[in-house]
């Protein structure tokens, strides 16, 4: 299985970000950006950016057919998934690999609903400080992905992607435990995520001594509490390892809802606190950090 054709839906942070990296190894013709006409117009008239290096990306239309993807990769926010899943469903072919680079625990299942989760592979974006502002992206770090299946095996969908990656010089792990990658990485955005979002701060904020840093580890622990139940080991020193990582970022920097919310754009706040209470009600597991953060970031919203 080797991977020659990419398709990314998806043009924010992580899909120029990686999409950059992709095309400088593969070439132009091999790596294609699906959008509507409209979409595809904007980008072309106003050009995209990579730490000022612009990118002749290849756009491609969901009318397309076939030509499907060897390996599709989903860089929306998840606002616009549903759309994005349907708009895909010319670039799946028996064969095609498909990743998330979404945020949360559940954009693999949804993908999975409509193309198979044969088809999925799981995915964690860690450690990048990609920032997108208007038609530029500014990042420093390019971070690593973690990818797997989710039974933790070696397969062929694995390898083939391991050698894509070496090839385009991504750093990446595979680690043995995905499912809890996922969940580490999920308790980390359900605190920084949405506590710099509801009180309109930045990582300064949280990385001080204070309600908005208390407010994020209540937050986190209400996670280990859903994990648990679930028979996810997550720890106190789970918590400490992204205090540690947060106490390292710019404090001015803000992720990426509070990213959002400062552009009044919907957030992802049901792949966090929202999929939190789902959860909680489920297990029978209070949650009310959660749903303090929930309420206070729709209310937000609301007010855009």
């Amino acid at each position: 299985m080797e991977i020659k054709t990419i398709t990314i839906i998806g043009q924010g942070a992580l899909g120029i970000l990686f999409g950059s990296q992709l095309a400088k190894h593969l070439g132009n013709q091999n790596v294609r950006f699906l959008a509507d006409r409209e979409r595809i117009d904007r980008y072309q008239k106003e050009g995209i950016y990579c730490n000022g290096e612009k990118c002749d990306f290849t756009y491609i239309t969901p009318d397309l057919q076939g030509n499907p993807a060897d390996l599709l990769i989903f860089s929306v926010k998840y606002p616009a998934l549903p759309q994005a899943i349907r708009d895909a469903k010319n670039q799946v072919g028996d064969k095609t690999i498909i990743l998330s680079l979404l945020n949360g625990i559940t954009s693999e299942q949804l993908i999975g609903d409509t193309y198979g989760m044969d088809h999925l592979l799981y995915c964690v974006a860690q450690g990048m400080d990609a920032t997108r502002t208007g038609n530029r992206l500014v990042y420093s770090s390019a971070g690593l992905l973690e990818f797997g299946e989710i039974d933790n095996t070696l397969s062929e969908k694995v390898k083939a992607v391991e050698t894509l990656f070496k090839k385009a010089d991504i750093q990446y792990r595979i680690p043995e435990d995905m499912n809890r990658i996922m969940w580490k990485k999920f308790m980390m955005n359900v605190g920084v995520n949405q506590v710099t979002a509801a009180y309109n701060s930045n990582y300064g904020a949280v990385q001080a001594k204070g309600e908005q840093r208390d407010t994020m580890i209540a937050a986190m622990r209400e996670v280990i509490q859903i994990a648990d139940r679930k028979g996810i080991h997550l720890t106190e020193e789970d918590i400490q390892y992204w205090l540690n990582v947060l106490d390292g970022f710019k404090p001015e920097l803000m992720p990426s809802m509070r990213q959002d919310t400062a552009a009044k754009r919907k957030t992802e706040v049901e792949l966090f606190s929202g999929a939190m209470i789902r959860m909680g009600k489920e297990l029978d597991v209070p949650v009310p950090v959660n749903e303090m953060l929930y309420k206070k970031i729709r209310e937000i919203e609301s007010a855009y």
